[in-house]
């Protein structure tokens, strides 16, 4: 993750909540960037679609110009934008370096099956499919698109999310947005599941016995007492959770002084039911009590078995 020029980082660890902010949301086609400009205008954010990255440059000084009268720019840039969309990750870097506002990028993810299904249902080509298969116009883009999901500040996995759940995703991380420190999200999952695309960080509790095996404990979760009482009381169990808090802690720090305002904390198990649910609990219980540090728990494949 890159957060753009030293003087600019500078700048945003000293900058007053009251100055404007600038989002730059993009993607792959079809992962949700009409539902994310929806949300973000629902929440007072002026919003320009399909913006081209040459115009990137004059809305950062429309923005800088207009201050508290325009105080959050959203602008999708895409694909769509064809010829005129060239180098976008180098235009992003010449804005994080000219302007006073906090820039970031948003940058929306889906898998390929789901990009197909979602294209396949509104039966529209893909912007660069051309005269090949929609698969070759996801492979492109992906190619074309990983210096900029490199440089981006947050990424959004929708494969999972209806259009209802993603407004709720970006309400979550942008509504409170000026809090002055770092919005966490713990989120347990089950390997068997997958990984979580958007995570910073992933840690594996497999390495704890399963209440799985426990037949009284089977039908239960990592959030009640019995389930977590067993998991928490298991050799190891103790010291990962607040060994894994000290080492977080630093890096919460050097977020903050680094602008980097998100953090996507992953605990996986092998269901995403008992042992990573039980340990994400505690551990978030450990994190709430670190200044600075805004906890919210997501236990991504609970009820899915």
């Amino acid at each position: 993750m890159n957060d753009g020029p030293k003087n600019d980082r500078d700048q945003a660890s000293t900058r007053s909540p009251q100055q404007h902010d600038i989002l730059i949301v993009t993607g792959m086609s079809g992962a949700g960037r009409s539902t994310v400009g929806k949300a973000l205008e629902d929440l007072g954010w002026y919003v320009v679609d399909n913006l081209p990255t040459q115009m990137l440059a004059p809305l950062t000084e429309l923005a800088d110009r207009a201050g508290e009268k325009i105080p959050k720019i959203a602008t999708v840039v895409d694909v769509r934008g064809g010829r005129f969309f060239t180098n976008p990750e180098q235009a992003v870097e010449q804005v994080r370096s000219t302007t006073s506002a906090r820039v970031r990028v948003l940058f929306l993810e889906a898998t390929d099956a789901v990009l197909v299904r979602r294209f396949e249902q509104v039966r529209r080509p893909h912007p660069l499919q051309g005269e090949d298969t929609l698969l070759d116009g996801i492979a492109r883009e992906r190619a074309r698109l990983s210096a900029l999901r490199e440089a981006s500040d947050l990424v959004i996995d929708t494969s999972d999310l209806n259009i209802h759940q993603l407004a709720n995703a970006v309400t979550e991380r942008f509504a409170d947005d000026h809090f002055v420190g770092v919005q966490v999200t713990l989120m347990s999952f089950g390997f068997k599941y997958g990984l979580p695309a958007d995570a910073d960080m992933v840690a594996d509790v497999r390495f704890l016995p399963n209440p799985y095996w426990v037949p009284e404990l089977r039908p239960h979760t990592g959030l009640d007492r019995p389930v977590s009482d067993y998991v928490l009381a298991q050799p190891g169990a103790r010291p990962f959770v607040d060994r894994y808090a000290s080492v977080l802690e630093p890096v919460f720090e050097g977020y903050q002084r680094e602008n980097k305002r998100h953090a996507t904390i992953a605990i996986g198990c092998t269901g995403g039911k008992h042992r990573s649910v039980a340990i994400v609990a505690e551990l978030a219980n450990i994190l709430r009590g670190m200044p600075g540090v805004a906890v919210r728990v997501k236990n991504r494949d609970l009820g899915r078995e």
